[in-house]
């Protein structure tokens, strides 16, 4: 089959840093703010009320455009988008991303579940279907819009969840070539644990319906356990079963990139791995947990800053909401910057 690269990543945080003092402010007391799960970052970003994902994916491929051309909207043949918190849910943010970047692409795809893991998700759906076309380019764009909406909402704000989650978006530029290859892709659905993610307006109100409450995303405490033990099990399981198809040995991985939902998770994660903190890179504390835009963000950042070797292997590894969803991902970096 052709080979497909990972070629550039770019990404996009809006506004100024959200200090955790906005919160503290409205926060009450409560044994589920002492949970590991909801220990706060130092900061965040929020985006606007009238910032659109949309309008993210276009500051973040600024950049890609810089380094490849003026032309690179034209070369895509495939856009495919992951939105916390679709501006249009009816038609999603592929084709609108399309049009204000001048591009024609032949395939067009909103991709909704696979939360924390959508990267990677996307990273298999592009790959494949390179592979079995003619299409050569391809666009993957994860945008987390929900902080700012959502968990800034008066009733919202006061819980032990609200000052985690922060604003931003990750995009990645994929080709059919070998300058930076896609040595493996691991994805599995849990299906059983679809159910533990409640999303409510602590009402009876269906959230499309008017009326009053606030709609949230929440567990219960008792699932808050369960969902932390599979968090700690699922990462590291998909990610060493990569290595093991690679042929490489997890402590001999040059950089580990995980989503980044809060503190614990990662140190369990690089342990499990037998890696050193230098070798999973944290964002936590700089951006929240970015859902499904934390493994692209976190990317440029390294690889801005120059700590990506060409040549080195770089694994990526993430599970979403309850655990319904779990991928990794293997490549050979060979990204620009």
């Amino acid at each position: 089959m052709p080979q497909v690269s990972l070629v550039d990543v770019a990404s996009y945080l809006p506004g100024d840093p959200v200090p955790t003092d906005y919160f503290t402010q409205f926060s009450r007391s409560e044994r589920m703010a002492k949970n590991v799960m909801f220990r706060s970052p130092t900061g965040r970003h929020h985006i606007g009320r009238d910032e659109t994902a949309v309008d993210m994916a276009e500051q973040a491929f600024a950049a890609l455009r810089e380094r490849h051309g003026a032309d690179l909207a034209s070369e895509i043949d495939i856009i495919i988008t992951h939105t916390q918190l679709p501006d249009n849910p009816v038609l999603g943010a592929g084709p609108e991303l399309a049009r204000r970047l001048g591009a024609r692409p032949s395939q067009v795809l909103d991709v909704h579940n696979s939360g924390c893991a959508a990267f990677v998700q996307m990273m298999a759906m592009a790959r494949m279907m390179m592979a079995t076309s003619e299409a050569k380019t391809a666009l993957i764009v994860a945008a987390q819009n929900c902080a700012g909406p959502v968990f800034t909402q008066p009733d919202i704000r006061k819980l032990a969840q609200a000052p985690v989650p922060g604003d931003g978006c990750g995009i990645g530029l994929l080709r059919k070539d070998d300058s930076g290859p896609i040595l493996d892709i691991e994805t599995r659905t849990y299906p059983e644990f679809a159910g533990d993610m409640d999303f409510s307006t602590n009402g009876p109100r269906k959230y499309w319906e008017p009326g009053e409450g606030q709609g949230c995303v929440s567990f219960s405490e008792s699932k808050i356990t369960k969902v932390f033990a599979r968090g700690n099990r699922l990462v590291p399981e998909v990610a060493l079963e990569v290595c093991k198809r690679i042929g490489v040995k997890s402590s001999d991985i040059d950089t580990f990139v995980t989503n980044q939902p809060n503190r614990l998770f990662l140190r369990n994660w690089h342990d499990a791995l037998e890696l050193p903190a230098q070798r999973h890179p944290d964002t936590f504390d700089q951006c929240g947990n970015l859902f499904a835009a934390g493994i692209p963000v976190t990317l440029d950042a390294e690889n801005r800053a120059g700590r990506l070797r060409n040549g080195s292997v770089v694994l990526l590894s993430a599970f979403a909401h309850a655990g319904d969803f779990a991928g990794a991902a293997a490549i050979r970096w060979g990204a620009a910057r």
